[in-house]
């Protein structure tokens, strides 16, 4: 079994798995994927027609991927607004923003609703600079939103960043509002005891085999099959896999620690509430605290996928000296903390878009499968979005969600193989010289800063100066 995170450990404890999916199965959709896209995808199916007949086949166990090893940040996409504009115009940019920045509080009554304690804290997002180089990162972002009409960031000074972060080392920043953070395990496993309590079929440890595009369709396992009438694959970073969408993904890790509890030491730098932070480099620090007193950081930028295959590196613990490299920045961070162990520390792929926005569609020829992926980094929140995209192309609605979809396709860009990967490599080392050369307040050669800008954005964007 792969190494769990410390989310999954505290989620699964006492839980018991689903079904296998054995002998024949028949339904009108098939989701395919357990995370947050396919489990959001089933419940908006059922509360569209209860009467739809909805399985779900997962690979491991509902959460077991991406869904539970996050950050745990539920943000809307008002950090992507430039990137939105370029793709869908200045006022369908503003209508998914605000449309995810809904979603953020919708997915908190749902958590009160339905009685799933994931932990959710509506505390905001500090977008925030730790060195100089960062600061102002946010300026063309938040001046493209202010053009709308919109004032969805909120500037702070120097002192109240600090002070809200609970560190002298950040600088600068602003702050979005209306994110939260969760224990993102317990909202998946919240999501999976909805989706079985509406009449959801769900099967865990089951990996898909194979795509047999007959008609029906047939999804395939080990041990058995679905025949459906219409398959969603919510694959995340596994739909790079799929033929026709190889070259919509790059597959990158992220890798995350998390420190013994020490709320007292917590208490002691200010750093009390669930406010998510970011830092500004293209391979980011994440970080937030959590209910039993840690503060958890994960970092981009970890081991890259040869031809989007999500292997055995993306399971476990971060590659050697890895996992003490994010554990140092952590304290760099945070020095006040320098003396608090840090205990735990996992891995999980991300699945990167070349836009850093998620793509929707159907398969080429085929209006009965449809895909979504490419969170790039956001997806807690915006997967809530997804669900409602994706059952809207299963029932063939011609709705708001549909027509979100269609704004949203894929966009290729990534490189073929061997490209993708030693490029990668080589865009990636030259990211990581040009950070630390500006953390220590010098100016990147040229030929480095030359290569790092080659890098598409990441969570957020960066200026590269």
């Amino acid at each position: 079994m792969a190494l769990r995170s410390l989310w999954l450990d505290e989620a699964l404890a006492g839980e018991e798995d689903a079904p296998r999916l054995e002998g024949e199965e028949r339904a009108d959709v098939c989701v395919v994927g357990g995370g947050y896209t396919g489990l959001w995808t089933a419940l908006r199916l059922k509360e569209l027609d209860p009467a739809v007949d909805v399985t779900l086949v997962e690979a491991d166990v509902c959460g077991g991927g991406p869904s539970g090893r996050n950050g745990g940040f539920v943000l809307s996409w008002w950090a992507k607004f430039t990137k939105l504009e370029h793709l869908c115009g200045g006022e369908e940019a503003v209508r998914l923003a605000r449309a995810s920045a809904d979603a953020v509080a919708a997915i908190g009554e749902f958590c009160s609703e339905h009685g799933v304690d994931a932990h959710y804290r509506h505390d905001g997002w500090l977008w925030a600079a730790t060195s100089a180089a960062q600061a102002g990162a946010w300026d063309e972002t938040v001046q493209a939103v202010e053009r709308h009409g919109v004032e969805a960031f909120v500037r702070l000074d120097p002192e109240e960043v600090a002070r809200r972060a609970g560190s002298p080392a950040h600088l600068a920043g602003v702050l979005e509002p209306t994110a939260a953070t969760v224990q993102p395990a317990l909202l998946a496993r919240g999501l999976r005891r909805v989706a079985l309590e509406r009449g959801v079929r769900v099967f865990e440890r089951s990996p898909m085999t194979r795509l047999e595009r007959s008609r029906p369709l047939r999804v395939h396992a080990a041990r058995g099959h679905v025949t459906a009438e219409r398959v969603v694959l919510a694959l995340n970073a596994w739909l790079g896999q799929v033929p026709e969408l190889k070259n919509e993904l790059f597959v990158i890790a992220s890798d995350m620690v998390a420190t013994d509890p020490a709320p007292e030491r917590l208490a002691e730098i200010g750093l009390m509430d669930g406010i998510a932070i970011s830092d500004s480099r293209l391979l980011v620090n994440y970080y937030r605290t959590t209910l039993d007193g840690r503060l958890a950081l994960g970092q981009g930028g970890g081991a890259l996928a040869h031809g989007a295959k999500v292997t055995g590196i993306f399971h476990g613990e971060p590659p050697p000296g890895r996992a003490e490299h994010v554990a140092r920045s952590l304290h760099e961070l945070y020095p006040a903390l320098a003396d608090v162990p840090v205990s735990r520390s996992w891995t999980g792929p991300i699945d990167r878009s070349w836009t850093g926005v998620p793509f929707f569609g159907r398969l080429r020829g085929r209006l009965d499968v449809s895909f979504g992926a490419g969170y790039s980094g956001n997806g807690v929140g915006p997967c809530y979005l997804g669900g409602r995209m994706l059952a809207s192309l299963a029932l063939d609605l011609d709705d708001e969600w549909s027509y979100s979809a269609g704004l949203l396709p894929p966009h290729g860009g990534v490189p073929p193989e061997p490209v993708r990967y030693l490029g990668g490599r080589l865009v990636r080392a030259a990211v990581a010289r040009k950070e630390r050369a500006e953390d220590a307040g010098k100016r990147p050669d040229p030929v480095t800063a030359r290569v790092a800008a080659l890098a598409p954005a990441g969570l957020v964007p960066v200026k590269h100066r």
